[in-house]
């Protein structure tokens, strides 16, 4: 019988966001495919490096270890790599005893047309252009950010950080305040505080974490295995809609951070996270330096004809 990946939450990730393969990538931009593929038949029995997501993806998948015949994740390496240039990764999957069975290798060819044939929830890549391209599809998509060089000790609670506006919930209010300023910003929020914000990118991933959290209920939060955090720039009185909202969802953040404008990056620190989303490049570049960061690109709508 088939087996199905509905109820599942998939991660989909680049091997060059999964493993270290930055030198590799210097040697196919500056020497071309033939030499890439070389050197990875050469070195294909050497390790590679753990790469910007390999610690989410790592704490993700022990998960699948907490209650006996039950899964809760599955990861799909997806890279533009051939089969022949692909040993090297499944050998370093094996060597960290990653969880991973499935793989995309589209020999070059976009990796976006095959998320929904994986029900891929998220997906993780170090090339701004197949994340945009799964941003465009309709999928919760973020380029990452290396590795900060003070990588912080390894945690067995997974801990997940996000930005509010154009992640979790929509871009519409964040649309005003870049359009018409704080003032209209927050004269919208007021006005419409008892409506539910319009889902984001991110928010089925947020709801899919916190069906996940509900099946670990423990009176010791701090316990359960997943941890979320919302870092947001709003403040009061655009506070109100946000917390309206999660109630309508049914979800719990187990943190939640009006920032008000001042930088995320200490509280970022003091979190934790394996990985903090958020859409404004500013924000990412300032929180890359001490957490693992990934940025989440505004879909771009077709031109009209």
């Amino acid at each position: 019988m088939p087996q199905s990946l509905d109820n599942l939450l998939v991660v989909g990730i680049s091997s060059r966001a999964l493993f270290d393969l930055e030198a590799e990538e210097a040697i196919f931009r500056a020497q071309g495919l033939d030499e890439y593929r070389r050197h990875q038949l050469i070195n294909e029995n050497e390790i590679l490096k753990p790469g910007a997501g390999f610690a989410l993806v790592r704490a993700l998948l022990k998960l699948n270890r907490l209650t006996p015949g039950q899964r809760f994740v599955e990861v799909v390496i997806m890279s533009r790599n051939s089969s022949e240039t692909s040993m090297r990764i499944f050998n370093s999957i094996k060597h960290y005893d990653l969880d991973i069975t499935r793989a995309v290798l589209s020999g070059g060819a976009p990796l976006a047309p095959y998320l929904q044939a994986f029900n891929v929830s998220l997906f993780l890549s170090l090339h701004e252009d197949d994340v945009q391209a799964a941003v465009n599809a309709g999928a919760a998509a973020a380029l990452l950010y290396q590795k900060p060089d003070n990588v912080m000790e390894e945690l067995d609670q997974i801990r997940i950080a996000f930005d509010g506006d154009a992640v979790i919930f929509s871009d519409e209010s964040e649309r005003i305040y870049q359009t018409e300023g704080i003032e209209a910003f927050e004269k919208h929020e007021r006005e419409n505080a008892m409506l539910p914000l319009p889902q984001g990118p991110f928010a089925h991933l947020l709801i899919a974490l916190s069906y996940i959290q509900n099946n670990f209920k423990n009176p010791d939060g701090r316990a359960a295995p997943i941890r979320t955090a919302l870092v947001t720039a709003r403040s009061s009185p655009a506070h109100e809609r946000v917390i309206r909202t999660l109630r309508a969802w049914n979800v719990t953040i187990d943190e939640t951070f009006f920032m008000g404008g001042v930088t995320k990056s200490d509280v970022l620190a003091a979190f934790k996270p394996h990985m903090f989303f958020d859409d404004q490049p500013g924000h990412c570049d300032r929180a890359a330096s001490r957490v693992q960061t990934g940025r989440v690109p505004i879909k771009q709508l077709d031109e009209p004809a």
